[in-house]
């Protein structure tokens, strides 16, 4: 997950940044882990470490590339501000290649993110206007949690074909520059507040008529089903740490969990319906809230879903609809920003008709639903069947996003448990565990075990 990003115009002093929700972001250190990890579980051989390595020039067809290098570390230095002012140039990045622009002129921000991968504001005064662009320098980076050119090639179809997520000025080579939207973050209580909830469940839907095969080419694969068989390995060396107590090993017993996984899909595949809520579609598969932004000047002409911009599209794959709105149901009972970020309330996960408000929105927005969804007279009664169907296509694949998360929390834990840090400041395996007892509970209720 991306830091969250959302100051007011930059013509005023930035105030610090929020702690960025937990919930998918991955250091640099935490992609050289599990490129180890994922080496150490192949091979017996001495792993290379990943910091050692330069990071490979990324890039992708269709977008200006300045073959400059950043050194995030020296981002203070007056050498770094002349170095993206060069990048800004060479890939025409709009008033920033002004004849009367100088290096000087530039003011670059630090946000987010550890000295080699982290994310800056560039801004310069022009007029009355404040003009500012997002830059993310890269940290090494393994592509086996996340593939940058993937990533960069997905971003780049989404804001030029579907007008989706940031537009992508350019890259460098160890780096991309993107637009900036002056917006603020949503907060765990927002998403709750009906009239927000059916502009995401509208902005969903569109993101939904993203034609899978223009990202992923042919041949995809469900990427809740790919990243958990691919994050397995990882996980088990994880568990294998010394710091790590024999109960809380019992607990996160991975065999267990993959009988009970397999188990699973067994049984989705025998009540999975792709012609009612479960097709397969281009997921975003993190609608947290922190990747939820309001746009504080929305254009007057546009529909009041537009606001709503949705950002970090780091796990975005393949999933059926329905696994992506059981996802985003199951941030709502999440609080990145409170004494315990890393459990989830139950308690506050929609009510039947909190989830109907968004089905509504989101059903009526689809590109999949006929002609007479978008013109329909009497929404509750005309679209209720297709709401039921959705809702219990929902709750067949909730189970899936547990699993999903619970893997990946244990791989997220390495960082700590390696430095034996006692007080995280999110607990990746407390994390891991409630999304696993999240996990088997809904398997029970299902039926399942």
């Amino acid at each position: 997950m991306s830091p969250v990003i959302s100051p007011s115009a930059l013509s005023t002093p930035l105030p610090p940044p929020r702690p960025v929700a937990p919930g998918r972001q991955l250091s640099s250190h935490s992609l050289h882990n599990l490129a180890t990890l994922i080496a150490g579980a192949s091979s017996s051989r001495t792993s290379l470490r990943l910091a050692d390595i330069d990071t490979d020039s990324i890039r992708v067809e269709g977008l200006r590339h300045a073959r400059i290098t950043l050194k995030a570390r020296k981002y203070k230095l007056p050498e770094f501000t002349s170095d993206v002012f060069e990048i800004l140039r060479l890939l025409h990045v709009r008033h920033f290649n002004a004849a009367d622009i100088l290096p000087r002129d530039l003011v670059v921000r630090k946000i987010s993110g550890a000295l080699t991968n982290a994310v800056f504001f560039v801004s310069f005064p022009s007029g009355n206007k404040t003009r500012t662009v997002l830059l993310r320098v890269y940290g090494p980076s393994s592509g086996s949690l996340i593939s940058r050119p993937r990533e960069l090639h997905a971003l780049h179809i989404l804001s030029s074909r579907y007008h989706i997520g940031p537009r992508i000025y350019g890259t460098f080579e160890n780096g991309r520059v993107e637009e900036y939207f002056e917006s603020t973050t949503l907060t765990a209580q927002d998403i709750r507040v009906p009239e927000i909830s059916r502009w995401i469940g509208a902005r969903m839907a569109e993101f939904h008529c993203v034609d899978i095969e223009a990202v992923e080419g042919e041949g995809w694969e469900l990427g809740v089903e790919k990243n958990v068989r691919s994050w397995l390995a990882p996980a088990r060396q994880v568990l294998r740490s010394s710091s790590l107590s024999g109960d809380i090993k019992r607990e996160l017993d991975l065999d267990a969990f993959e009988r009970d996984w397999d188990k699973y899909l067994s049984w989705v595949s025998k009540v999975d319906d792709v012609n009612a809520g479960s097709r397969r579609v281009f997921a975003h598969n993190d609608t947290q809230y922190g990747n939820l932004l309001r746009l504080r000047r929305p254009k007057a002409e546009a529909e009041d879903h537009r606001q709503i911009i949705v950002v970090d599209f780091e796990y975005s794959a393949p999933n059926p609809a329905s696994f992506d709105i059981a996802n985003h149901f199951h941030e709502w009972t999440a609080n990145y920003h409170s004494e315990t970020p890393h459990l989830l309330d139950v308690s506050r996960y929609p009510t039947l008709e909190e989830r109907r408000n968004f089905y509504l929105a989101y059903l009526r927005h689809t590109c999949f639903s006929t002609k007479e969804f978008h013109h329909i007279t009497d929404p509750v009664a005309e679209l209720e069947p297709a709401l039921v169907k959705l809702d219990r296509q929902v709750h067949v694949w909730s189970p899936a996003s547990h699993g999903h998360w619970f893997v990946w929390g244990i791989v997220q834990a390495r960082d700590d448990l390696e430095s034996n840090n006692e007080t995280p400041e999110f607990d990746y395996i407390a994390y891991a565990r409630c999304r696993l007892a999240g996990f088997r509970r809904e398997l029970r209720e299902l039926g399942v075990l």
